[in-house]
């Protein structure tokens, strides 16, 4: 008997991740591969990575897993694939690249968020899209490349996410899933449609966008160039990628309201997925966006996760891991005194603030290197905080499950959120959260898996929050909080400055009376 089986392919910012998987969504470890790689950061806030070198490394990943796999029997019948959300590339009319694919942490296009605040009433465009006004999303990307770059907007034809991209590259189709376009920020998910009072602004038309498949079952095959490099996968049905995180919560059993997805990978997000509509209101500091035409998916994303640790040891000289984790474990929560603002890769969730920089305040000459460790993993638990607080406002949140290699590799870290949100956590022990969740959603939808509800969470190791920990971690999150306010609150004097500036200048009073104005309103409104 043949037995099917099925390529996943995990398409993040720091890897790409391919293996086989049996169609009970079980993988095969010999098949696994892992890639490293890394998007190129540049000194004006980009982040970003050449198109086909992108895709040249998905070719390799699949490559090497048919090496891998080729004394395993049964035929590939299905290819599923994540892929990190939100990030965007040009081609012109032959499906060449015009643009690096540009990742969610490029920064370049900042300073079009004030002209999106001044045309748009944003709380109106978060409740349609899902997504605030940011960087990380397509807005601002396109209004900069339209007004900084005209001759790239010219010969630009399409507009694309590099899963988009590989597609057209694979399949000869630019098509796209629900999942992928609904963290665009240019998206309606509640009509499930491209929002057209944006593309109006925007200047762009949907025939500039991918197509969004009209079923999402449908499937697509690989032309004859990929067919003949890959015989194994000629007669393979591949479905359209849909967005990592909504791939890391399937697969770590979470989607229902109740049920929590917590990961920390290179960056850090809290996510909530079940079938339904989006809520009525979607609350100030979280996104929004869908798994499919059925299920939504709302969270909060942090800029800096995994990333910030890294970078505080290579920084800091520490020693070897298990001697800092094991140092942190010995010490009383919070007893350093210093309050770290964790912003180094700015803000995304809850404030959404793009000037947002990290600081540490309270140094003292008694302070040390594992204080400071300390009190940047205390940080990134409170900002998981404030989204779960959110979430829970139109959530009732009873489980939370843990995933993401940060997390795996720091025991102590995971307490600590544990002690800081005052709740259980569950690390399971699967490794692969996202593309395992890729593989159960195609399951699903063939008709593997009856009802993906009811799948189970893997078992893994719990980490109960200590009572006591939490009472002390709830008053330093209060006074961290504090300093947080303050840090924006220097942002508002700052636009009351050059409010004054230009009433005595003279030029231009109209146009930034009016913006600085807007700007102030909101700021000030979100803070009540």
């Amino acid at each position: 008997m043949n037995k099917e089986l099925i390529l996943a392919l995990d398409i993040g910012t720091s890897s790409v991740r391919a293996a086989l998987y049996d169609d009970a969504g079980n993988v095969l470890p010999r098949t696994m591969v892992k890639n490293e790689r890394s998007l190129t950061a540049t000194v004006d806030g980009g982040a970003e990575i050449d198109a086909d070198e992108a895709f040249d490394q998905i070719v390799a990943a699949i490559d090497e897993v048919l090496r891998k796999s080729g004394k395993i029997k049964g035929s590939i019948s299905h290819v599923a694939a994540s892929s990190f959300w939100h990030s965007l590339v040009g081609i012109d009319a032959k499906g060449k690249a015009t643009t690096k694919v540009y990742g969610w942490a490029d920064t370049r296009s900042r300073d079009h968020i004030r002209s999106l605040r001044k045309k748009f009433d944003e709380t109106q465009v978060h409740n349609r899209t899902g997504a605030r006004f940011h960087s990380s999303f397509w807005p601002a990307k396109l209004l900069w490349l339209r007004n900084e770059f005209p001759e790239v907007w010219r010969k630009t034809a399409r507009w694309l996410s590099l899963s988009d991209f590989i597609a057209l590259k694979l399949f000869d189709e630019a098509k796209t899933s629900v999942s992928m376009v609904s963290a665009t920020g240019i998206f309606d998910i509640r009509k499930c449609g491209w929002d057209l009072e944006l593309l109006r602004f925007l200047k762009i038309k949907s025939t500039n966008l991918p197509e969004v498949v009209s079923d999402d079952s449908q499937t697509f095959q690989l032309n004859s160039k990929f067919a003949k490099r890959w015989p194994r996968l000629k007669a393979a049905r591949w479905f359209p990628a849909i967005g990592d995180g909504a791939a890391n919560n399937i697969g770590a059993g979470c989607v229902t309201k109740n049920k929590a997805a917590l990961m920390i990978g290179t960056s850090g997000a809290m996510r909530v997925a079940y079938r339904g509509d989006p809520p009525d209101k979607i609350p100030d500091g979280l996104w929004c966006y869908r798994i499919d035409r059925q299920t939504v998916i709302m969270g909060g994303a942090l800029s800096d996760g995994g990333g910030l640790y890294r970078w505080l040891k290579e920084n800091l000289r520490l020693g070897k891991d298990n001697d800092v984790e094991a140092e942190i474990a010995k010490r009383e929560p919070a007893a350093h005194c210093l309050v770290f603002l964790p912003f180094l890769a700015g803000e995304r969730s809850t404030g959404y603030h793009e000037a947002a920089a990290g600081s540490v305040i309270g140094l003292r000459t008694a302070t040390d290197t594992i204080d400071i460790v300390q009190a940047a993993l205390e940080s990134v638990a409170y900002r998981f905080a404030d989204i779960f607080d959110q979430l829970n406002s139109v959530c009732s949140i009873r489980e939370i499950i843990a995933s993401g290699g940060a997390l795996r590799e720091s025991p102590v870290w995971t307490q600590i959120i544990a002690d800081v949100l005052g709740r259980n956590m569950t690390l399971p022990d699967t490794r692969e959260a996202s593309s395992r969740g890729a593989v159960l959603l195609a399951l699903a939808t063939i008709g593997k898996i009856e009802n993906i509800e009811e799948i189970p969470t893997p078992e893994g190791r719990e980490f109960r929050f200590d009572k006591g920990k939490y009472r002390i971690y709830k008053a330093a999150r209060s006074g961290s909080e504090k300093y947080y306010g303050l840090m924006f609150d220097r942002e508002e004097q700052k636009l009351e400055k050059l409010l004054l500036e230009r009433l005595h200048s003279g030029t231009e009073v109209k146009f930034d009376i009016e913006v600085v104005r807007a700007e102030l309103v909101k700021r000030l409104s979100r803070k009540k």
